[in-house]
């Protein structure tokens, strides 16, 4: 069988190339591996287990078989193309797991970086500290108070890592132990650094900051080094365009004493590597984000990870109790990251009788009956639409966004925008009829007829896109919402900034797409008042636990679900599994990954490969 009959895609066809020519007698099923490993990092793994592929066929369409799991191994670890840890190879073997080098390094270093911060104790006024926590959290009336847990582990310790879903105060958490900081002994002289994946998470955190300040128990001098602006990731690191290099590393670290980062769990295994290398030896690390959200686009679901095994042992519990006066449950840590890491689990969003909240934690439970049952009940903020049709969608859709476009004819920004965020449609993929390109092209030839538009044009009061790509000197990010409106300048697209609106040209904006539906993955750190969910109609690999649960609790008031019972049963049953060994690293008992599926029987013998 040669090359061109295999359905690779050009990366994997370049890397096999360069492979062959670096081993010109490289057996079928080492090459075959390395497109694997290839495949998988596209597919969100960091690594190919070897039990995922061995004695399977990993095309289906072909006839091509991999050897056994004995039999694979030992062609590896004969290849010059693979070697252990710390060779100089292209691939990795590391017990079962296959990596493509560089990503075994980045995963190394960051459980030994991690490992080597959570062990570290800075010197801590105890007695400053108990005085802090409970000033800053006098508000809070919960048993135990979380939020004031997660404050004193962040002061008392290197790495800190907050987990919690919508509505738990994050915000309101990390703004109060960076007050309490301030007011250790040298504070006012740290360099604090806020940080997040995408330029529109940087915006939202550094708005939700500054807000945050106004009633905060602080001093006005302490008060005023509180950061007010914050970066993203790629920006902080002083990122090289297509380079994977960066300019800040360990070699030449980032100018800061605390780095708090927001919506981690967006942060693929690359970037947290590289992170995690640019701070300086004795700076904080705060990560803030929800484990139970989708995990980043790119390869790896770190923080995810590393919420594993959290948990604390009898005297971390006493630590804690004593300065905060806060009875902290006893549950032994099963990893070494332990007790830096911890789960708010009291939402201010959602209260106890909430539909919403009580629909994320039936998801989050794998519970599918009664997820189904839930939404069959007649509640108030959930509706369900189980036998939906893509004619009756559209009609929902358009009378969803009704009294948006008639607030945006009137070519008020603020009202505009007030009007967009009360509705969203979200779905769970880009094409098809029930994707985001289906449901966008669809919407807007019905918005054109009914506003009497020529279908060709592309610009039009209440035209709603997203920015596809960062374009720093016009100050707009991938994932930033524009809306088009009349002006005494003609159409321009209304942007919401720190100080009010800005306005841009059409022609002006970097790429962009219409944006009436978004997708999920889209839509992570947003809120909106009410939240229409398209699910499509066919099995797809994108519906999954945390895509359903991340899609919902996008809504503060209403959520209202388009999908087949069938796909949402099996969205409630799938649990996004990532092959990767971060978790093992940092001392969490590594779960057996599942195997491809659809499985197809080998047949007997063997084809060539090339």
């Amino acid at each position: 069988m040669q090359l061109t009959d295999l359905p690779l895609g050009p990366l994997e066809r370049a890397l096999l190339a360069t492979l062959q020519r670096l081993e010109p007698q490289a057996s079928d099923a080492v090459l075959a591996c390395a497109a694997l490993c290839s495949e998988a990092l596209a597919a969100g793994d960091v690594c190919l287990p070897l039990a995922r592929v061995a004695g399977r066929r990993p095309w289906a369409e072909h006839d091509f078989v991999l050897p056994s799991r004995d039999e694979l191994r030992a062609l590896l670890e004969s290849s010059t193309l693979v070697g252990a840890p710390g060779r100089f190879a292209p691939l990795t073997l590391e017990g079962e797991r296959l990596y493509l080098a560089r990503y075994q390094a980045y995963e190394q270093r960051l459980a030994e970086r991690l490992l080597a911060l959570s062990a570290e104790r800075p010197v801590v006024d105890e007695m400053l500290l108990c005085e802090s926590l409970t000033r800053l959290f006098a508000f809070n009336q919960q048993q135990p108070d979380w939020q004031r847990l997660a404050a004193a582990q962040a002061v008392r310790r290197r790495l800190a890592v907050i987990s919690g879903g919508p509505g738990t105060g994050k915000t309101t958490t990390v703004v109060r132990l960076l007050a309490a900081l301030l007011e250790q002994p040298g504070g006012e002289r740290l360099a604090i650094g806020l940080a997040a994946p995408t330029g529109k998470a940087a915006a939202r955190m550094a708005e939700a900051i500054r807000n945050a300040k106004a009633d905060l128990p602080l001093a006005d001098e302490l008060k005023a080094l509180l950061p007010e602006e914050a970066r993203t990731l790629h920006r902080l690191l002083g990122s090289r365009g297509d380079s994977p290099a960066v300019r800040h590393d360990a070699a030449r670290p980032l100018a800061l004493d605390v780095l708090v980062v927001d919506e981690a769990s967006m942060v693929d295994l690359a970037l947290m590597a590289k992170l995690v290398d640019a701070l300086p030896p004795q700076a904080r690390l705060i990560l803030l984000g929800d484990k139970d959200q989708l995990a980043a686009v790119e390869a790896g679901a770190v923080f995810a990870e590393l919420c594993e095994g959290r948990g604390f042992d009898a005297d971390a519990a006493a630590e804690l109790q004593r300065i905060t006066g806060q009875t902290v449950p006893v549950e032994a840590p099963r990893s070494a990251l332990g007790d830096a890491v911890v789960l708010l689990t009291h939402s201010h969003r959602f209260a106890g009788d909430s539909g919403i909240g009580e629909l994320a934690r039936r998801i989050n439970t794998g519970d599918a009956a009664g997820t189904l049952n839930l939404l069959r009940e007649d509640r108030a903020d959930l509706a369900w639409q189980a036998d939906p049709v893509q004619s009756a969608l559209l009609e929902r859709l358009e009378q969803g966004y009704a009294p948006y476009l008639k607030a945006a004819r009137r070519g008020e920004p603020a009202e505009a925008f007030a009007a967009f965020n009360a509705f969203r449609a979200l779905t769970a993929q880009r094409e098809g009829p029930w994707g985001v390109s289906g449901l966008n092209e669809a919407l807007e030839s019905r918005i054109k007829r009914r506003y009497s538009l020529a279908e060709r044009e592309r610009w039009y009061p209440g035209r709603a896109v997203m920015v596809r790509q960062n374009d720093y000197a016009l100050g707009l990010f991938n994932g930033d919402i524009g809306l088009c409106l009349a002006s005494e300048y003609g159409l321009r697209v209304f942007f919401e900034g720190e100080d009010g609106f800005r306005a841009f040209a059409p022609a002006r904006l970097p790429s962009h797409d219409s944006a009436f539906a978004m997708t999920v993955h889209k839509s992570q750190g947003s809120e909106f008042a009410e939240v229409l969910l398209a699910l499509p109609e066919s099995p797809s690999p994108l519906l999954t636990r945390a895509l359903l649960y991340t899609g919902i609790t996008r809504a503060k008031h209403k959520v209202e679900i388009w999908g087949l019972p069938a796909r949402l049963a099996e969205a409630v049953n799938t649990k996004a599994e990532r092959a990767a060994g971060l978790a093992e690293r940092l001392g969490v008992t590594p779960v057996e990954p599942p195997a491809i599926t659809p499985s197809i029987e080998a047949p007997a013998g063997q084809m060539n490969l090339f």
